[in-house]
């Protein structure tokens, strides 16, 4: 068998010495160009400049050095043809068997504040696309790999006699997905500049927000039984980066596979929960909202009050906790006889994983707990794609006007800023009763405010919960004073609501007169 060859050029150097030496330790001849074959040879690697092969110095300040026949006629030529294997003879060209490369970091170019436009385009790789694109289409008798992490899979192969068509295969896919994801970066990049960047080109141009072309990669996590409904098919995808914390990243610990629903509702449940940082805090929601929502001193007081709020429909739903849990949580689970599809945690203890795991259909996840969100949210509509920032205000209580004559206490307005959070993941039209750190009663997704109002009234009533001298939310103004004297009938004592209706007079004046305090928090918070 004839020796093996490698072109190696990386920009991420990061284990490419130990790997190059490897491939020497198993006889593989290096080339490289460049800054990777500086590093090599002063590692005492016996390497070959690309130069040495083509005939030509790098030129053009390393724009050109690896587009040349002798590479791509060694990457590109089939094996299993004759006549390509006597044109390489001809040619006096050796064949390429494996090749390493990352792009150069356009990524971490643009990403820096002071990059300038002159920058980001020479941050464009040419050659290095080029002799992916290549050597993934003659994958058959070529390797290519492009992330550190194949490393050790490609070393342990050739140690065994040479890569296997299926890691092959593998490694070619993992490269046009590369490159697709890597051209779409620079389309967004650069659609995304203001008129006139191009006259300016050592400046640090202006950008849009949303660029003219959006690019979106995103790669299979699992395919799922079936959508929200059993004749719909569905999958699950996850960011090629991750946001940290969030949802994509969980950990599967036990339990039956997740399911369309399940993904959808855990992800309210879980982006809720850790919204409250300075406090244990438990949400459950059911169909996409939340029915109970509270904060302890702990996550069995949290997850008690939690279920208060609304344990009928509290069953069968999603269960998340901002803090890690122990057995006493799992016991209070069992003891209430809640029937529960997910459990989201940050961390479990021994003692309760041993308890769930005799819940063997229960999905128990775990996430690492992250206040941050993803910067964008999405929403498919007929032949297009809603963009929009994430839903990222929190209110501070400085940032609270109030607007009555009476003003809140200070255990008022505790309650006034959890009944906010809760609201802001509730279905609109949202209206949601709060007092003592828990939900009280919940109205969410009615067409008219005063429908949730009087829907968030009844779901306490059942629950069995007082309304007297409670908080309300409400995610939007009220249009009219009809909705503010519901919930002052239903035992309000003080409201908190962005403001900014024709008739807030009207119902700062109604408030007045029914001797209830009100803030205006100046943010709306709709969720459709």
């Amino acid at each position: 068998m004839n020796a093996l060859t490698a072109l190696i050029s990386v920009s991420d150097k990061s284990g490419i010495v130990d790997f190059a030496r490897a491939l020497h330790a198993r006889d593989v001849r290096l080339l490289s160009t460049g800054g990777t074959a500086q590093l090599l040879a002063r590692e005492g690697l016996p390497v070959t400049e690309v130069s040495q092969v083509t005939g030509f110095p790098e030129m053009l300040d390393g724009r050109v050095k690896t587009l040349h026949p002798r590479i791509h006629g060694g990457l590109l030529a089939r094996r299993d043809k004759p006549e390509h294997m006597a044109a390489l003879a001809e040619h006096g060209i050796g064949t390429i068997d494996l090749l390493v490369i990352n792009l150069y970091p356009f990524a971490q170019a643009t990403a820096k504040p002071d990059c300038a436009l002159d920058d980001a385009i020479e941050n464009i790789d040419i050659g290095g696309p080029a002799m992916l694109r290549a050597a993934a289409k003659n994958w058959a008798d070529v390797g290519v790999v492009i992330d550190p992490a194949d490393y050790a899979q490609v070393l342990a192969e050739l140690g065994r006699g040479g890569l296997t068509r299926t890691t092959r295969f593998a490694l070619a896919k993992k490269v046009f997905a590369h490159t697709a994801a890597y051209d779409g970066m620079i389309a967004s990049y650069l659609s995304a500049l203001a008129p006139g960047a191009e006259t300016h080109t050592d400046a640090v141009p202006e950008r849009a927000p949303y660029p003219a072309v959006f690019n979106l990669q995103l790669a299979k996590v699992q395919d799922l039984r079936y959508g929200e409904n059993p004749h719909q098919s569905a999958a699950f995808y996850r960011e090629a980066v991750p946001v940290p914390g969030t949802l994509a990243l969980a950990e599967q610990l036990q339990g039956k596979e997740l399911s369309y629903n399940n993904i959808a509702d855990a992800d309210a449940a879980w982006e809720c929960v850790k919204t409250f940082e300075m406090q244990a805090a438990c949400v459950i929601v059911k169909h996409a909202n939340p029915c109970g929502v509270a904060v302890g001193k702990s996550p069995l007081e949290a997850y008690r009050k939690a279920l208060k709020t609304d344990p009928t429909s509290a069953f069968g739903g999603i269960v998340a906790f901002n803090r890690p849990i122990g057995a006493d949580v799992v016991e209070a689970i069992n003891e209430a006889k809640q029937f529960i599809e997910v459990l989201i945690v940050p961390g479990v203890d021994d003692a309760a994983r041993e308890l769930l795991a005799k819940k063997t259909n229960l999905r128990l996840l775990q996430v690492p707990l992250s206040s941050r969100m993803n910067a964008l949210d999405f929403k498919r509509v007929g032949g297009g794609l809603l963009v929009q920032s994430a839903d990222a205000r929190n209110i501070t209580p400085a940032e609270l006007k109030v607007v009555t004559r009476k003003e809140p206490t200070a255990g008022q307005l505790e309650d006034l800023l959890f009944a906010w959070k809760a609201a802001k993941f509730v279905k609109s039209n949202a209206i949601v009763f709060c007092g003592g750190g828990m939900t009280l009663g919940v109205g969410a997704g009615q067409m008219s405010r005063v429908d949730s109002a009087r829907i968030a009234g009844i779901k306490a009533a059942n629950a069995g919960l007082t309304l007297a001298g409670s908080v309300v939310a409400s995610d939007a103004f009220f249009p009219f004073r009809d909705g503010l004297d519901v919930v002052v009938d239903a035992g309000a004592a003080c409201v908190i609501q962005p403001g900014g209706s024709m008739r807030d007079a009207e119902v700062i004046a109604a408030a007045d007169e029914r001797g209830v305090a009100m803030v205006f928090t100046g943010v709306r918070h709709f969720r459709h």
